[in-house]
């Protein structure tokens, strides 16, 4: 498909959702990147566990695809990006509904055959998780290569397979984000912590933010300890 053949609407979205410029379209959050890496190394994991027995549950093949895209993921994510605007904490969660599938269906195995619609249906999931605002299906569907039918098949599909477990705190968000932020030099953070419990409307008690001090500073010293 090609996409240019796709128009991008403008659409007015608070900056501080972005963890980069937004006068800048061509600037792709470094999440992406990271994400993409990520997921071609489980995917390459995968495969060489699947060679081995090749155990797939029929539940969760509502993903895979007999003509996969000739597009690797990092171009995916891009392309999503590009078209759909969604801001960086939509890939964080995105990823976290990935881990928790793959968490819940253990004989789930990402690959070339299931990583792309699997992308677009997390994303959008995500999407309409965190945002107030968000494209209707049909334009996920675009995007993604997908006719409306089975984009509308492939998100009724993933919520029941996730038990409709969808809400992410903002301890378990941070915790993604530390996971994430390990996978770059230093300096590569995404500062967007604070995006998404501003956009959840999660507030910290002072007495949570003294805890979550505490507890990191225990952490340290453990980790000091244990060298």
């Amino acid at each position: 498909m090609d996409s240019s053949s796709i128009p991008i609407s403008p659409r007015r979205l608070r900056s501080d959702l972005y963890s980069f410029s937004c006068q800048d379209e061509s600037t792709t959050p470094s999440v992406i990147s990271v994400l993409a890496s990520l997921l071609e190394r489980t995917m390459a994991r995968n495969a060489r566990i699947s060679r081995k027995c090749g155990l797939i549950s029929s539940k969760t093949c509502v993903f895979d695809c007999d003509e996969t895209l000739d597009m690797t993921i990092q171009s995916f994510l891009e392309r999503i990006f590009r078209y759909t605007h969604v801001a960086p904490p939509v890939f964080v969660v995105a990823y976290i509904y990935i881990d928790r599938l793959c968490h819940f269906h253990s004989e789930f195995r990402i690959s070339s055959s299931n990583v792309h619609r699997l992308l677009i249906t997390t994303i959008m999931v995500a999407s309409k998780f965190v945002e107030d605002l968000n494209y209707r299906n049909s334009y996920f569907a675009k995007v993604g290569g997908l006719m409306t039918m089975e984009m509308n098949k492939l998100e009724v599909d993933f919520l029941f397979l996730m038990g409709f477990k969808l809400h992410v705190n903002v301890s378990v968000f941070e915790s993604y984000c530390n996971h994430l932020e390990r996978e770059v030099s230093i300096g590569g953070g995404y500062q967007i912590e604070r995006s998404l419990r501003f956009m959840c409307g999660e507030e910290i008690s002072s007495n949570e933010r003294e805890k979550r001090d505490l507890d990191r500073r225990l952490a340290r010293i453990v980790g000091c300890g244990s060298h």
